[in-house]
């Protein structure tokens, strides 16, 4: 077994990664969406906020390529975590790659210096049996909801607002496509730090930074690639201050499809139904701006039970369970 790490020009083993991703996706999770070539580069281009994942093919003894398998790390936080991705082709399975290339990828993670590892899988029980002999240890589970945009239409969003619209007077939404203006990001980094107090379970992770660079790095990472970015944001009529904000992206590919990225309020200003206002003003901001969308993903913890209230009152349901385990290298 062997490990060849390659690049976002690398078009032949794109093709192959996506070949196995779309193979694992058909057999396990089937309401997920393919990947595609177009976005896989994206993704090995500009990441998530421009910290780029490694990208890997298994290559078998026969030199034939198995399985897929990623790293990925951040210099802003988490200095010694490692998260691993592993993909090995339904007919590939139960042959002794998935053994061989985790212990590839933990010989990577110890000569880069990241000796905390964890990975993730769909629950059943083939995940739990592999984290178990491979050392892993269950330490959180969390949950894809889907929202049927479509199906629930302007009137069911323009209700869920006026729900929570009562317990806001003081507040006003400010929705902004695209980059956010610069005036906003000091702000902004105490509105994003403020996804660290959602629960963690027994994840070993520490509080995720968000200085105005990284914020500015999201953005730019998510439209050079693609995505067209929507963003609400609360602020306090009184003070200015921002209490809070929801963002989706929508793929130009594939422009019926988003992505509910955070959502989170600070803790001054909690208690005033700010996460179900926002995300019910940007589902309706959604329904004129992007008409063709039909569906909006999002994964909480499985015990977040806040957010999960709020998201569940928006339409959002389950479409399948996931989880995540870590271990020392």
């Amino acid at each position: 077994m062997e490990l060849r790490e390659f690049g976002p020009d690398d078009v032949e083993a794109i093709a192959s990664y996506v070949a196995i991703e779309r193979a694992q996706i058909a057999v396990d999770c089937p309401w997920t969406f393919p990947v595609t070539p177009y976005r896989q580069q994206m993704w090995m281009r500009y990441g998530w906020d421009g910290e780029l994942p490694r990208c890997f093919l298994v290559h078998g003894d026969d030199g034939g390529p198995v399985g897929s398998a990623q790293v990925n790390t951040s210099e802003w936080d988490n200095l010694d975590l490692a998260w691993l991705g592993l993909v090995i082709h339904p007919d590939h399975r139960r042959q002794g790659h998935g053994t061989a290339a985790l212990t590839a990828l933990h010989d990577e993670c110890r000569r880069i210096g990241r000796p905390l590892v964890g990975v993730g899988g769909w629950e059943n029980e083939a995940t739990r049996g592999f984290a178990a002999v491979t050392g892993y240890e269950e330490k959180s589970r969390s949950v894809n909801r889907r929202q049927d945009v479509g199906g629930l239409g302007a009137e069911f969003f323009e209700a869920a607002y006026a729900e929570a619209a009562p317990f806001a007077h003081d507040y006003e939404l400010v929705r902004i496509a695209g980059p956010s203006p610069d005036d906003l990001h000091e702000q902004l980094v105490q509105v994003t730090e403020s996804i660290n107090d959602s629960p963690l379970d027994d994840l070993e992770l520490e509080d995720e930074v968000y200085p105005p660079q990284r914020i500015r790095d999201f953005e730019h990472a998510q439209i050079e690639s693609g995505n067209r970015l929507y963003r609400v944001v609360a602020r306090h009529r009184h003070t200015g201050e921002l209490a809070g904000h929801t963002v989706v992206t929508v793929d130009s590919e594939q422009p019926w499809r988003g992505v509910q990225e955070d959502t989170s309020v600070t803790a001054a200003h909690r208690g005033h139904r700010l996460g179900l206002l926002l995300k019910a003003d940007l589902s309706r901001w959604l329904v004129t701006a992007e008409p063709q969308l039909r569906s909006v993903d999002t994964w909480n913890a499985a015990s977040n039970d806040h957010m999960i209230a709020v998201n569940e009152r928006l339409g959002y349901r389950p479409v399948g369970r996931a989880l995540e385990f870590q271990r020392r290298v």
